[in-house]
């Protein structure tokens, strides 16, 4: 009984140990952005978020050599949903307190909701959605506008490059539905093929001048591979394609609320980051355009 008990809570925990892991990301982004450039970031952090989802796609088995057909299909996915989305992120996080950029990560549903109701003629559009996408992208230019902590410029730059990456994420659905739904590869395969094809251009396209900065820092240092790579990223997609098989998709997917609301309080409470206000209310209305994006109505 009390095994079945802990076996059935198993999926919530995980659940709040993903939205926990994800809240985290941005901090460790900051650090390392006062060392080397986002693009060195990014390269370290798919560098060794790979190697955690390699290996679980193999125990599973989910590796096969006829997918390589498919190969133009996973180099378009590594370039919107791991350079350009991760990029965008790093880049964006460099001009703007860590909480704050993690709560603007919050119109990553907005940005994909808009972009599926362009390209797929099956999404529907309600009112409430509409007031949904305009409510979140108010609170993301109000996390734009001047503060006392922060010049205006600084800040809209920050979100636009923020936008940039959820722009990437958000494409990277629409493509996948279009085109790598239909073929039923493993998820599994298809995030190892993502990750493993992202991090071939990264390391083409990366200029390493600079790099050995952050070995200069050890706490950054772990941050950036531990908390950003293994966990953050590799961990992360284990986590969340468990979740998915527990609890379904549309469940899973609901813990995209949580990691901006982790990063504003890892900003706030553990940093000490001069959160403003604005910025907090700002964040509630991305979440209510969130809430309001997945009515049914």
């Amino acid at each position: 009984m009390k095994q079945a008990r802990q076996k059935a809570l198993l999926p919530l925990f995980a659940f709040i140990a993903l939205g926990i892991i994800w809240g985290s990301n941005y901090i460790y982004m900051k650090m390392a952005s006062e060392l080397i450039t986002p693009m060195q970031i990014v390269f370290f952090r798919v560098l060794f978020g790979f190697f955690p989802v390699l290996l679980y796609a193999l125990i599973k088995g989910d590796l096969h050599l006829n997918h390589v057909r498919h190969a133009h299909h996973f180099i378009v996915m590594a370039f919107l949903a791991t350079t350009i989305q991760y990029y965008g992120f790093a880049k964006g996080t460099s001009f703007l307190l860590s909480g704050v950029a993690g709560a603007v990560t919050g119109t990553i549903p907005l940005v994909s909701f808009i972009l599926a109701v362009l390209f797929l003629p099956e999404e529907k559009v309600s009112k409430l959605k509409v007031l949904g996408v305009i409510l979140g992208f108010a609170g993301a230019l109000a996390i734009g506008a001047p503060s006392p902590d922060q010049l205006a410029a600084s800040n809209m730059t920050g979100v636009l490059y923020m936008i940039m990456g959820s722009l990437g994420l958000g494409s990277s659905f629409i493509y996948a539905k279009k085109y790598l739904m239909p073929l039923q590869l493993p998820a599994t395969a298809l995030a190892t093929y993502q990750l493993g094809v992202g991090m071939l251009i990264l390391a083409i396209i990366t200029d390493y001048s600079g790099m050995n900065e952050i070995y200069n820092d050890l706490h950054t240092l772990l941050g950036l591979i531990i908390g950003l790579g293994l966990l953050g990223t590799g961990f992360a997609f284990i986590i969340y394609y468990y979740l998915v098989k527990k609890l379904g998709a549309v469940t899973a997917s609901t813990v995209s609320y949580l990691p901006p609301v982790v990063a504003l309080l890892i900003g706030a409470l553990l940093v000490g980051e001069p959160i403003s206000l604005m910025e907090y209310l700002a964040s509630l209305l991305i979440l209510a355009g969130v809430i309001l994006l997945r009515s049914k109505n």
